[in-house]
């Protein structure tokens, strides 16, 4: 007797009608049969596969033979071997789209890239979006995953970030034998780079940003310890290299990114999630966005106002789905407590507002970062106000620049961006900002990605920032006012 099943994917469009013609939803459909664990419900209607019995309980209620809908092809353990390994824990089973630059990455890595770098805005996916590729290249790995990858989390402050601790780490993992005297750094660079390049392994690096210093007068960027730079140098210069190395940073590398080598490294910046893998995150974690429920346009709007922020998205469906909604949109939607509508509502108005013509907003009050406690909390306390706070101590020009533009609902030019820069060192300072300093503090906002370019309609370079980011900006531009008020 077959222990699990699953739907077919074929017929996976065929539960979801007769989901509809039934009048149910996804929680109703459990309750009905007394299944009362969400994941199972949401498997079933998606093709994984749920216990036998659970399989033809669904398939009774609505309606359908379960032999007709049923994948008898597969063999039930055909989840196992893609499962990703023990320690992910940004990817997982609700992970959605990005197919496309999932295929090019991928192609790169077993191409000539030998470094991968994942950039962007914090909370935007980027270590996910390394854990899937792991999990896409798991033959190129040969299912070898104890032996042929490995992984160093800097994100987790009670680590050692040095090039020497880690290198260390690994090669020892490896079962390489080091003598006290061979943990120099400059004898561990040479055993690791020559290991990497001799055999075939996947490093995962995440957090890069936490390796880097610099100052405001030559800029941020290179790394604390020169024996990274000598390390990921080393890999790039050589003339075959049998490892791929795949690493996520908030903020750009500049000594990586080196144009001697491009050939052998890829740079991908990574944005939020399109209107249709919005729609299909909502599903897939369990949320009915049917055609013809009023659910769906509330989500929709939620997701066009986060840009797709796949970690707010994830809080926020976490929310719904939890007590006291226990999965009612609606609810959450009204919740008078946190006036969630409301907060959505104002950026709402705010961006119709600015496609009039009206693009400063300086009485703006955005909460998208405080939308809710889960959201306070997973996202701003967490996340946020750590690159704010980072930004503020290690280039106030550049903080002081992306609170004094907050004021810019769309983006503007970069001339009326830098308008308000001087004026503020102005006040602050009492001199004047020169243009080194405005260009040095531009630059910084885009190695981050605290920054958004793009073409206006004359084709003219224009800068704007994320409805996140400029929620945020908004509430620091209004410390830095208070500020101004006490001098």
């Amino acid at each position: 007797m077959l222990r699990s099943l699953r739907v077919s994917v074929s017929k996976i469009q065929r539960v979801k009608e007769a989901l509809k013609r039934n009048g149910l939803r996804q929680t109703d459909l459990g309750t009905e049969v007394g299944v009362y664990s969400r994941s199972t419900v949401v498997n079933f209607v998606n093709g994984k596969p749920v216990s036998y019995d659970n399989f033809l309980e669904f398939c009774n209620r609505l309606g359908l033979d379960w032999q007709e809908i049923a994948d008898l092809n597969t063999p039930s353990q055909d989840n196992v071997d893609s499962a990703p390994p023990q320690g992910f824990y940004a990817y997982d089973d609700a992970w959605v789209g990005r197919e496309q630059l999932l295929a090019e990455l991928g192609q790169k890595l077993r191409g000539t890239s030998r470094l991968l770098l994942i950039l962007g805005l914090t909370g935007i996916g980027k270590t996910a979006l390394a854990e899937k590729l792991a999990v896409e290249l798991q033959d190129w790995l040969d299912g070898d995953w104890k032996n042929r990858l490995r992984r160093a989390n800097f994100d987790n402050e009670d680590k050692a970030t040095d090039f020497a601790s880690v290198a260390a780490r690994w090669l020892e993992e490896w079962g390489e034998r080091l003598s006290p005297e061979e943990k120099k750094p400059e004898l561990l660079l040479y055993r690791l780079a020559k290991y990497l390049r001799e055999n075939q392994v996947l490093v995962l690096i995440d957090s890069l940003e936490r390796l880097l210093t610099g100052n405001e007068a030559e800029g941020w960027g290179d790394f604390a310890d020169e024996w990274w730079e000598k390390f990921f140098l080393n890999l790039l210069s050589a003339e075959s290299c049998n490892s791929r190395l795949i690493i996520t940073s908030q903020d750009l590398p500049v000594k990586l990114v080196d144009s001697r080598y491009r050939n052998f490294w890829h740079r991908q910046i990574l944005y939020g999630l399109t209107d249709s893998e919005q729609v299909a995150l909502f599903e897939k974690t369990g949320l009915d966005v049917s055609e013809d429920l009023p659910d769906r346009p509330l989500l929709l709007r939620i997701g066009k106002a986060y840009k797709g922020h796949p970690l707010v998205l994830r809080v926020i469906i976490g929310e719904i789905l939890s007590e006291p909604f226990n999965g009612d949109v609606q609810a959450y939607w009204h919740d008078e407590r946190e006036n969630t509508s409301q907060k959505i509502e104002e950026v709402e108005k705010a961006l119709a507002e600015a496609e009039q013509g009206k693009n400063l907003g300086e009485k703006d009050e955005w909460e998208l970062h405080k939308l809710t406690r889960q959201v306070r909390d997973q996202v701003n306390k967490q996340k946020l106000q750590k690159a704010f706070n980072r930004l503020a101590r290690d280039v106030k020009d550049a903080y002081v620049l992306i609170c004094a533009a907050s004021v810019y609902r769309a983006p503007e030019k970069e001339e009326y961006w830098l308008k308000h820069l001087v004026h503020w060192l102005k006040r602050l300072e009492n001199q004047e900002c020169s243009k080194e300093r405005q260009t040095r503090a531009i630059e910084e906002l885009g190695n981050r990605f605290l920054v958004e370019e793009s073409l206006n309609y004359n084709k003219k370079r224009v800068l704007g920032q994320h409805n996140l980011i400029r929620s945020v900006a908004i509430e620091h531009r209004k410390q830095l006012l208070e500020i101004f008020n006490t001098k």
